[in-house]
């Protein structure tokens, strides 16, 4: 049973995160999100407070961990517990590993890998209590190197090797671990627009039902790796 749980998504003011945050809000979870611009938090709480009230919306960078700490604080503050934690906040610069900068190779490691290392150490305690659940967003470019994606195939890849190592780590806790590794999605990510084009692509309320279900799964099951991808290429 999901019904009275309570969530918290990084990443979580557009695209896959407030996907996510909606479809989990239809099916009775109480849910935190954060995300940076204080502007963009205020609109998606006030768009999610249509669907349930039980929604707070955090400013957190997750590179920095005092950030996640504080965000941890203000759940239990509000909710009393913390159960689901889906570390999904990432962003992606594609060039040539020669004109990469290193600001650029920066922003993506410290945001999308120890990002993820940030809000787990934040939350790890009160997931111990609830013996709750952890779920990174990596991508199919976890596994699978391509022309331009020197940083953003590191971090992913780096996601996915944390993520599974941690598993091994926090079972003993009774706390569960999935990568879930997506496809092409259509959001704002990189500068898109999603649009008629992108009809092709896996929606945002596709990731928030991939991750309900996984979610609503007997607790003897723990689907550790899940690759997600589109069941037609673009046409």
């Amino acid at each position: 049973m999901i019904q009275n749980k309570v969530a918290y998504i990084t990443g979580g003011t557009k695209g896959i995160g407030l996907g996510i945050a909606e479809i989990l809000l239809k099916n009775g979870v109480s849910v935190a999100f954060s995300g940076r611009k204080k502007e963009d938090v205020e609109k998606a709480e006030q768009d999610l407070k249509k669907i349930s009230e039980n929604v707070l919306g955090i400013v957190s960078d997750v590179r920095s961990l005092d950030d996640e700490n504080q965000a941890v604080s203000l759940i239990t503050e509000k909710f009393g517990q913390l159960d689901f934690v889906i570390a999904n906040a990432g962003l992606g610069v594609f060039k040539p590993v020669d004109e990469l900068s290193s600001e650029e190779w920066n922003s993506m490691i410290e945001t999308n890998l120890t990002g993820v290392f940030h809000t787990l150490k934040a939350s790890v305690a009160e997931l111990k209590k609830t013996e709750g659940y952890y779920i990174t967003i990596a991508s199919l470019a976890g596994a699978n190197f391509f022309e331009n994606g020197t940083g953003y195939n590191a971090s992913k890849f780096g996601v996915v090797g944390f993520t599974q190592a941690a598993m091994i780590d926090l079972r003993k806790y009774k706390i569960k671990s999935t990568v879930i590794m997506p496809g092409s999605v259509a959001t704002n990510f990189n500068g898109n627009v999603p649009s008629e084009k992108d009809e092709w692509k896996i929606q945002p309320e596709d990731m928030g039902n991939l991750v309900l279900d996984v979610l609503k799964m007997n607790p003897r099951v723990l689907p550790s790796k899940i690759e997600f991808r589109a069941s037609k290429p673009k046409s």
